[in-house]
């Protein structure tokens, strides 16, 4: 009986992640207020009573969605975290882990731009505000150990310099799309050559 029952539940959690994967990108095109459980299973193929087999709401879909992505940025964001690497080598994969998070994710990550602040103030969704404090925490801390280490600039604004590198970031959930012509490495690596050594030519 047990050999028998594994396979039943393997099948159940992978249409459950397709599922899963469906809404995602229709609330990421159309919003998650505009977004009905109807028009979730119908680009699922499916009638709309037969999700409430998986989820017992849109509410509960859209937590998983947000709560995979950030669940997996922080793991990697941990592990960077208590690497003890210095203040630049760990700026550059503070903003690495972002890339492959939207190369994995994209429509998660496109929810959470467009959708975390509003959603921040219902209680069920409050691990958005606890997660965008604890990232800020560790872009300010690895900014400011950089200023006083002498690796970046005396004059930096670090709160600036968070806010805009942490923009230029995000926003790249707008138009990348996995299986491009550049890895999500790549794109980071280019991002932060533009960052930290800037564009113009050097005499």
């Amino acid at each position: 009986m047990p050999t028998k029952k594994k396979p039943q539940v393997t099948a159940a959690a992978a249409r459950r992640g397709e599922l899963l994967s469906t809404a995602a990108e229709v609330f990421a095109e159309h919003g998650y207020n505009a977004t009905t459980v109807r028009r979730i299973a119908d680009r699922a193929g499916i009638l709309a009573g037969s999700l409430y087999y998986h989820f017992d709401s849109k509410e509960s879909m859209l937590e998983e969605i947000l709560r995979t992505f950030l669940d997996e940025l922080w793991d990697g964001y941990d592990t960077v975290l208590a690497s003890g690497l210095g203040p630049r080598e760990t700026l550059e994969a503070l903003v690495t882990e972002p890339f492959r998070e939207i190369d994995r994710h994209r429509a998660a990550v496109a929810i959470h731009q467009k959708e975390s602040r509003q959603l921040a103030t219902q209680d069920r969704f409050a691990f958005l505000a606890e997660s965008q404090r604890r990232f800020e925490k560790a872009w300010l801390s690895t900014l400011e150990r950089g200023v006083a280490e002498r690796v970046f600039r005396a004059d930096l604004d670090v709160r600036l310099t968070y806010r805009f590198v942490r923009d230029t970031v995000w926003v790249a959930a707008s138009w990348y799309r996995p299986g491009g012509k550049h890895s999500p490495e790549e794109i980071a690596r280019q991002y932060l050559s533009m960052v930290l050594d800037g564009i113009a030519v050097r005499e």
